[in-house]
């Protein structure tokens, strides 16, 4: 295992750890469950936007390791970022995640803690786990925008 993979590792197992932003917020302006029954990850994301921003983001998840270290670490990437920057980050990542495996995608500066997640396509049906919790943002969005108030939707992984 070389140097790169244990630090990779580490950053994967310390946010499984001590997830950031875990918990819920009152009065949300969306709230997506995101459900991948193949493995059994579930989490509920709460999404507060204000004037176009990322406010606050809260997340709740129970499931492997990869699951929770990325929803910690999405968290941490959009909270305070605008919609549209959301929107951007989120697709970055899925298409550092869905490139080939021989194919090391460099994300921006203010993500590179992510490209922790990219051994991750060394076990493509892991890869799933790691794009939950970014497909249940994009759907929070979604959902914030149309003026869910409240009601829950889900996304479910397949």
């Amino acid at each position: 295992m070389s140097l790169s993979d244990n630090l990779y590792r580490e950053t994967i197992l310390d946010h499984y750890h001590h997830p950031r932003n875990r918990g819920v917020i009152k009065n949300p302006s969306s709230t997506v469950e995101g459900i991948n029954p193949l493995c059994g990850d579930e989490l509920t994301l709460y999404l507060q936007v204000e004037d176009n921003k990322i406010k606050d983001i809260k997340l709740t998840a129970k499931g492997c390791s990869i699951n929770t270290a990325s929803g910690s670490m999405m968290t941490e990437a959009v909270l305070g970022q605008s919609v549209e920057q959301a929107n951007i980050t989120i697709e970055s990542f899925k298409r550092m995640m869905l490139a080939s495996r021989s194919q090391d995608v460099s994300l921006p500066e203010n993500m590179e803690e992510l490209e922790a997640l990219q051994g991750v396509k060394k076990y493509p049906v892991r890869i799933k786990c790691a794009l939950l919790p970014w497909n249940t943002l994009a759907q929070a969005i979604k959902d914030a925008h149309e003026g869910a108030n409240g009601q829950k939707s889900k996304v479910e992984m397949t």
